[in-house]
């Protein structure tokens, strides 16, 4: 929802910036929009495979959908697998996996109670965690070579505008400064495509990719230490401990007002 917001008062701050000393028409021009937008478009598309483009549109217009991953409430169901472990041995864990809605965690429950190699679940684990890293550093990759190109479209069309302006320049004196501004209108939509759209794109999707990939460890993490039979409250401490005093403080307000609610 952030992400929608940001993008609509940065469209409407623009264009109540423009009408304050100008017309907000004299910013439209249909060549310089498929100069830049065009342009940018064709780049992007000889660079990169139909796959990514296909992931980097589903992940852009998926980003108001997409729920926050919670690592507290992972550290709980680490926690609550710990304890049932200890008490009634890994395999009883697969019964319980299909509580969770998890699929990266139920991957790792039903590793640990398929191989009794540690490493090997480790491997396994990590491989995925790789893949999922590497998926998401393509689409970033998509988004910031398109910031990188839509200035530059940009200026082409500013360059192709003062072309034909300065080849028509003895024909009619007084159109010199319209048709400046139009070969500049260009730029202008290159440095916004850039700086509004694709460079917070990029960003909003590397913070969701860091705290997706954060909580995708600590599940390797936790099914590492359910497999080695570590205690559950010390499973508990030390993944409490990844997190700062006021994160944790939080959570513990959460869990307070969950087990309020859970009373009445």
């Amino acid at each position: 929802m952030n992400t929608v917001i940001g993008l609509a008062c940065g469209i409407i701050v623009l264009a109540a910036g423009i009408m304050s000393n100008g017309e907000l028409l004299s910013f439209y021009d249909v060549g310089s929009i498929f100069i830049t937008f065009g342009g940018t478009l064709a780049a992007l598309v000889i660079n990169y495979p139909f796959n990514i483009i296909k992931s980097t549109i589903v992940a852009t217009f998926t980003i108001p959908f997409r729920r926050k991953p919670n690592p507290f409430k992972i550290i709980d169901n680490i926690v609550e697998l710990a304890e049932q472990a200890r008490e009634s041995g890994l395999l009883s864990l697969e019964d319980k996996v299909d509580e969770y809605n998890n699929d990266f965690l139920k991957k790792g429950i039903l590793s640990i109670t398929a191989s009794h190699d540690t490493a090997v679940v480790r491997k396994d684990l990590e491989t995925d965690l790789d893949f999922v890293e590497q998926r998401h550093a393509a689409v970033h990759g998509f988004l910031e070579k398109g910031a990188t190109y839509a200035p530059a479209f940009g200026m082409i069309g500013t360059l192709v505008g003062l072309i034909n302006m300065l080849k028509h320049l003895n024909d009619d004196q007084s159109a010199l400064g319209p048709n400046m501004s139009i070969a500049l209108v260009t730029t202008f939509y290159g440095v916004v495509l850039s700086n509004l759209v694709f460079l917070p794109l990029a960003g909003k999707l590397k913070k969701m990719s860091e705290d997706e990939i954060v909580c995708k460890q600590l599940i390797i993490d936790g099914v590492i230490a359910i497999q080695e039979g570590q205690n559950p409250r010390l499973i508990k401490e030390k993944m409490l401990g990844l997190f700062s005093q006021k994160e944790q403080s939080v959570k513990r307000r959460l869990n307070d007002k969950e087990a309020l609610e859970i009373g009445k």
